[in-house]
């Protein structure tokens, strides 16, 4: 199969590279903290929540080994909804890792009512890898903001995120 072939959403996966890029960007804790301003807490490669749905709360600490087990086993459930949630969509393994990847970071709700989605499903592909660009914001304060040191790394993953889903097309 070809690396440039769009195949059906239901028959991927994360690659092992997506999978590393993501616990890359997300980085490891062993202790809960609030990542950015406003948001929740996270514990060891950025989780939000456990396998049962319980909330991760500060003061929690985990393992790399059980932090690395967590991350699969969330991102085993959310690929499942996410590909639930593009009926007939095919895309690149590429495109695949990368709004998984957003849909990691901002939640599979997020993705749900994304206008990244709605283009997914009328074909529109390109659009769909500018408006990963709309998603700039934390806790109201705009990422994107010339000098900002609140939250940098959310605007500047959104910037990759595009520029590598727009190498696909």
């Amino acid at each position: 199969m070809s690396a440039r072939q769009r195949v059906s959403v239901g028959l991927l996966t994360v690659s092992l590279a997506g999978f590393g890029a993501w616990k890359a960007s997300e980085g490891f804790t062993d202790t809960a903290v609030i990542p950015t301003k406003g948001d929740v807490p996270t514990i060891g490669h950025g989780s939000t929540r456990y396998e049962d749905g319980k909330p991760v709360k500060m003061g929690d600490t985990i393992t790399p080994a059980r932090a690395e087990l967590l991350a699969r086993n969330l991102n085993s459930q959310t690929e499942k909804q996410f590909a639930a949630s593009l009926p007939g969509v095919k895309l690149h393994q590429v495109e695949f890792d990368l709004y998984m990847d957003f849909t990691g970071q901002y939640g599979i709700g997020n993705w749900r009512s994304s206008s990244m989605r709605r283009n997914l499903i009328a074909g529109e592909y390109s659009q769909a890898c500018t408006d990963l660009l709309k998603y700039r914001y934390a806790a109201g304060f705009d990422c994107s903001t010339p000098g900002n040191k609140r939250c940098r790394g959310v605007w500047s993953r959104q910037l990759e995120r595009s520029a590598k889903c727009k190498a696909a097309q």
